[in-house]
């Protein structure tokens, strides 16, 4: 297995610290809106790479956080907390807001395929471990007390910037230019590890600490929700591009000087999701949801199928269209699939074959468009069905296309489409021979019979034709 670690900007050999295990964790949802599918892009990659590990036969116990405290609208630990930001638009409590996006991000991953981590942790159920952490890297002169807050220093460390030589002005991206600086801060890279009642004072969620009451920064609690259920060492650390800086550069330097030594071996980053006008996101206005494409008629696996055609390290542009495409791919692969005749004896050499080639594809750096076509290639090579069904049986464990269960569904439902043409065209030459008999209280009566079932009749120079009301 290889991966491109954003840490040594090299595609490397992974090898984890246990051999056979993998411990790896996704930075979860803030829930305090919808997600849109430029977030769920990241999720859809990150599940394809746990369910990869899983292929190839390695134990994968995966964590992810809820954020429902802490996110500030700007990632520089300034402005209004996201959370209470949706609480204010919608008029609810902080905690209604979070179980709502919270039950809405799952029932959406739910639709593509998502496999929910093997630990899911909000964020406000480990404020001890929060505190516990802060208190150590105050113990360890990590970190200083200023204005009521408690700040990381970040001039303690060798190298802060550890995913690149850029300055910290070209690392920051979207912050808002009426943010003012925080004057707090020794120097301007430290970032916030406890906000006290100095700061929002309408914050809602609130704690005890030994610095006062207030509430945690967002970026300490992805490295205590880890910590708290993987320990000291991880194998994996997955996010979005523009989780590297700063929340996952601040995640290395509070971690590292927390335990003392390396925390995270290989840190894996899904690219953005952009449209014709630059990446997608929230502050745009009306923004694309799983929901919304189903309004607009499209199966939400096809848009995961989209995802799927593109490395995870490219920007992928979406666009109506290109979503027709795979959605005609997508549905052109199931027929095929169903068409499969599932009779007869695996070819156990063939299958071995194809398996190998499928999991080669998906150990290069999880090349998902490689895997995709391998599927492809073995659906045209001169191998028995029985063999094919096999695979695609195997490789959709990666893929969670529904690759099966949706060739079965189209089989019921073009026999249900046969058998409703057969009833409707019998019920044609019935009525054809009443009216040739005169009989028109019949002819009539089978018209509104089919009528009843939503088929209309319409009486052309051409014959009888029919259509659905």
């Amino acid at each position: 297995m290889k991966l491109y670690n954003t840490l040594s900007r090299t595609v490397e050999e992974f090898v984890p610290r246990e051999e056979g295990k993998v411990a790896m964790y996704t930075c979860g949802p803030t829930v305090y809106h919808f997600a849109h599918i430029g977030n769920l892009r990241s999720y859809i990659m990150e599940d394809v790479l746990e369910k990869t590990l899983r292929f190839l036969n390695y134990d994968v116990k995966r964590v992810m956080n809820i954020t429902d405290v802490g996110h500030l609208s700007s990632d520089a630990d300034t402005g209004e907390d996201k959370m209470l930001k949706g609480a204010k638009r919608e008029k609810k409590t902080v905690m209604e807001i979070a179980k709502f996006y919270t039950d809405a991000f799952f029932s959406d991953c739910a639709k593509l395929n998502i496999k929910t981590p093997d630990v899911v942790e909000p964020a406000t159920n480990c404020i001890a471990e929060f505190i516990n952490m802060i208190s150590v890297l105050l113990e360890k002169g990590y970190a200083y007390i200023a204005g009521e807050n408690v700040y990381f220093d970040t001039s303690k460390l060798e190298d802060y910037y550890v995913f690149s030589n850029q300055s910290e002005k070209e690392l920051m991206v979207g912050v808002r230019d009426d943010v003012q600086e925080d004057t707090n801060k020794r120097n301007k890279s430290d970032f916030v590890l406890w906000f006290t009642k100095s700061k929002f004072d309408d914050q809602e969620l609130k704690w005890d600490s030994p610095w006062g009451y207030g509430y945690p920064g967002w970026h300490i609690e992805c490295s205590c929700i880890s910590m708290k259920h993987l320990g000291e060492y991880m194998d994996i650390h997955c996010g979005g591009v523009d989780n590297i800086f700063p929340h996952h550069t601040n995640e290395i330097a509070q971690s590292e000087s927390y335990v003392g030594h390396k925390w995270c071996n290989y840190w894996f980053h899904v690219h953005h999701l952009i449209d014709k006008n630059g990446k997608m996101s929230k502050s745009k206005g009306e923004f694309l949801t799983v929901s919304l494409l189903e309004e607009k008629g499209y199966l939400p696996l096809a848009y995961r199928m989209f995802c799927l055609q593109s490395h995870y390290r490219k920007p992928l542009e979406f666009s109506f269209e290109v979503l027709d495409n795979v959605t005609v791919a997508y549905e052109k692969l199931v027929k095929r699939i169903a068409e499969l005749a599932d009779e007869g004896e695996v070819d156990k050499e063939a299958f071995a074959k194809y398996h190998q080639m499928f999991a080669d594809a998906l150990a290069d750096d999880v090349n998902t468009s490689m895997a995709l076509t391998v599927v492809y290639d073995m659906l045209k090579a001169p191998i028995s069905d029985k063999t094919k069904r096999a695979l695609a049986e195997e490789f959709d464990k990666v893929l969670a296309l529904d690759l099966l269960t949706a060739a079965e569904n189209f089989k019921q439902e073009a026999a249900v489409d046969a058998e409703l043409e057969a009833y409707i065209l019998a019920k044609i030459e019935e009525r054809k021979a009443a009216k040739k008999a005169k009989d028109f209280a019949l002819a009539d009566s089978i018209r509104d019979e089919l009528a009843g079932k939503g088929i209309v009749l319409e009486d052309t120079r051409e014959g009888v034709k029919w259509h659905l009301a």
